[in-house]
């Protein structure tokens, strides 16, 4: 047993959606959570500065003695994580959980992935996912207005639902069965994205899939809390604390009890 904090971190708010599953399937967990709000996004950054970025993002994390860190953006996941290696901790990304989960689950081999302009120039999801199936084909789509629709407070308007056809009609005449969520803001979007798509698509959270991994993976190194007691969450943003209590609630499904620390990195 373990009772040290999971640490989680995002560019901004949308690795929320990863904390809200961690919340889901394991309650008792501590979760130290840093939202990068001061530099998002990473998804148009340079290699070299998400790199950067997502260092000083796990070494603020480490300062709270955590155990494992999960990278709940898609972009540190494809661009950065590759080129970090021993950090003390165990750190898992998005990617990997996902392209198991859609090659476990495509029925006709035809497996989509939409990320920001970042996650799908890497092609990182396509890399794992022919290493996992070689006989899967992928198919990828860059939807780079979708972040600042979500954090907008657009998500459930014909403005989404617009620009989710104009980035989704292209898989969708691939004839994708399974779509990959390549970025923790795209839940918000499951109800568009699942009217364009059709019923016969299933969509595949990157968060939720990255969660049960993370609670797999803590049981069999005996990392899960000896605690009974409901979880504490700590929240740490880089900018302002106000907008991000505010927005905080769309994806977590509530408002967030616990305050908001600014801090600097």
């Amino acid at each position: 047993m373990d009772n040290r904090p999971i640490g989680v971190f995002d560019s901004g708010l949308g690795g929320l959606t990863t904390v809200k599953q961690l919340m889901s399937v394991m309650p008792n967990e501590d979760i130290v959570y840093f939202g990068d709000t001061g530099r998002v996004p990473y998804g148009n950054r340079s290699r070299e500065t998400i790199i950067r970025y997502t260092r000083d993002d796990i070494n603020f994390l480490l300062k709270h003695n955590i155990k494992m860190i999960i990278a709940a953006c898609g972009t540190a996941s494809s661009v950065a994580l590759p080129y970090i290696n021993d950090v003390g901790v165990r750190i898992i990304g998005v990617l990997e959980p996902a392209c198991q989960a859609a090659v476990n689950r495509t029925r006709n081999g035809k497996i989509g992935v939409i990320g920001t302009a970042g996650t799908i120039k890497s092609d990182k999801y396509a890399q794992i996912i022919s290493e996992i199936d070689p006989a899967a084909k992928v198919y990828s789509a860059a939807c780079p207005m979708f972040v600042p629709i979500v954090e907008n407070g657009y998500a459930n308007t014909e403005v989404a639902r617009i620009v989710a056809r104009d980035y989704l009609t292209g898989l969708k005449n691939e004839g994708v069965d399974t779509l990959i969520l390549g970025c923790t803001h795209y839940p918000l979007l499951e109800g568009v994205i699942s009217d364009i798509m059709g019923d016969g698509v299933e969509l595949i959270s990157s968060g939720r899939e990255a969660a049960e991994s993370a609670r797999k993976l803590m049981a069999d190194e005996g990392l899960l809390t000896g605690s009974a007691l409901e979880g504490r969450r700590q929240f740490f943003v880089s900018d302002s604390t106000e907008s991000f209590a505010q927005l905080g609630g769309l994806f977590l499904g509530s408002e967030i009890e616990l305050s908001v620390h600014q801090t600097m990195i």
